[in-house]
């Protein structure tokens, strides 16, 4: 169980996330929505240990590491695809993703994650030996949560997987998403692409100005008028509304 309790970041001097409490359970897929400016890249950033935290818990099978370095993040198995992908472009595809497989465990198993992350995205098995830099956008994307499932993790933090993205290939990448978790990771998504997260969560939380001000599942969150004109978008009309 990935637990976080009373969790609050800032921002430089502005406070960015506070007092937010949130969990994902083994196998689980959440989603985080909410405006731009609600703060949940700082959130996302912050659970995978690459954003200092100023108060509050990230619990992982009952141990803290809230105020750990950020190599123990990815030791507690959690791996993340950041916003804007952050591949090493004159490295080649092979090289890219075997980065996300330098602990020993990982490691041990290298050759069977490459296997697994190249029947997931066909595209990638093309163009392992290709410099990740001639790689069009969304090939770049799929090596990003390659990379990240080469380290073999509980929990798969992904920020805005789907921004700069044509819908054919938005499609392509919440089934592959969807495969993952149905494989039996965990995945914690943040994205701005409302009716897919959506579609595809179990549960939702929703972010504003770094406050929790909604949870449930799919189906309570669309089920509120005020919330759905308020943080949601043009997602299509519910029967009581239409």
């Amino acid at each position: 169980m990935l637990d976080v309790r009373g969790l609050s970041v800032d921002y430089g001097a502005a406070p960015a996330v506070s007092n937010v409490a949130l969990s994902v359970a083994p196998g689980e897929l959440v989603s985080v929505l909410g405006p731009n400016g609600a703060g949940k890249t700082t959130l996302i950033n912050a659970l995978a240990g690459l954003h200092p935290v100023r108060a509050g818990a990230i619990v992982i099978d009952g141990r803290d590491i809230a105020h750990s370095p950020p190599h123990r993040f990815c030791a507690a198995g959690i791996a993340i695809v950041p916003e804007g992908r952050r591949l090493f472009t004159r490295m080649t595809v092979r090289e890219n993703l075997e980065l996300g497989s330098y602990l020993p465990g990982p490691r041990n198993v290298r050759a069977q994650s490459l296997d697994h992350v190249c029947t997931l995205f066909p595209a990638v098995k093309d163009k392992l030996d290709s410099l990740a830099g001639t790689l069009s956008g969304g090939q770049q994307q799929m090596v990003a949560i390659g990379r990240a499932l080469m380290a073999r993790p509980k929990y798969l933090l992904l920020d805005e997987p789907s921004l700069g993205l044509s819908p054919a290939l938005v499609k392509v990448l919440f089934r592959a998403i969807g495969e993952v978790n149905a494989a039996g990771t965990a995945v914690l998504l943040v994205e701005q692409n409302v009716a897919m997260a959506l579609d595809i969560a179990t549960r939702a939380y929703v972010l504003d100005e770094g406050h929790v001000v909604a949870e449930g599942t799919p189906e309570q969150i669309t089920g509120e008028p005020e919330l759905r004109r308020a943080y949601l978008g043009a997602l299509p009309a519910t029967k009581e509304e239409s």
